[in-house]
């Protein structure tokens, strides 16, 4: 069998949770799980400070209007995605459905990828990109799940905490 890719499929805007839900609906009541794995929209969790100093968090979506779908590309799911109320068509040339690249996957959040690291928590480190590239420092902390590392770098003579992606870094290699 195809492998599953990722699709964009086109809705009314504020429609995005009803057509991912109507989706899942009918993948359960149809039992098509082997041709329908996912259904993701994409969103960033904002906080908004009001003016009598009171915080409220909610789900912004980062592209309103679009649903993301994991699936086997087949006349069946093909007709259970396009034929969702509020879904007008797929994104692609002429609206026939094309797979995301696996760096439009990355860039848009749907899977996680997972970076080997070869330093943990006390290791020296060089950072290898970014503003900061060159200068060393000591591993202070790893946050897989988040994709991200505080480490503290000796700057200007003071020692500071900075976050990196894990990517950035490499242990420092003891000749």
């Amino acid at each position: 069998m195809e492998e599953a890719k990722w699709y964009v499929a086109h809705t009314f805007s504020g429609y995005e949770n009803k057509v991912a839900s109507n989706i899942l609906t009918v993948v359960e009541n149809r039992n098509l799980h082997d041709l329908i794995h996912e259904v993701a929209i994409p969103t960033e969790t904002v906080k908004e400070i009001k003016s009598d100093g009171t915080e409220k968090e909610y789900q912004r979506k980062l592209m309103p209007g679009y649903v993301f779908v994991k699936m086997v590309m087949t006349d069946d799911s093909w007709y259970v995605v396009r034929n969702t109320r509020g879904c007008t068509g797929f994104v692609g040339p002429e609206g026939e459905p094309m797979p995301l690249t696996d760096e439009e996957v990355r860039n848009n959040c749907l899977e996680r990828v997972s970076v080997q690291i070869g330093y943990e928590v006390g290791d020296l480190v060089n950072v290898i990109d970014g503003p900061l590239e060159g200068f060393s420092g000591t591993v202070d902390e790893i946050d897989t799940e988040n994709n991200s590392v505080k480490v503290t770098v000796s700057m200007f003579g003071r020692e500071n905490t900075v976050e990196f992606e894990l990517d950035q870094l490499e242990k420092v290699k003891e000749d």
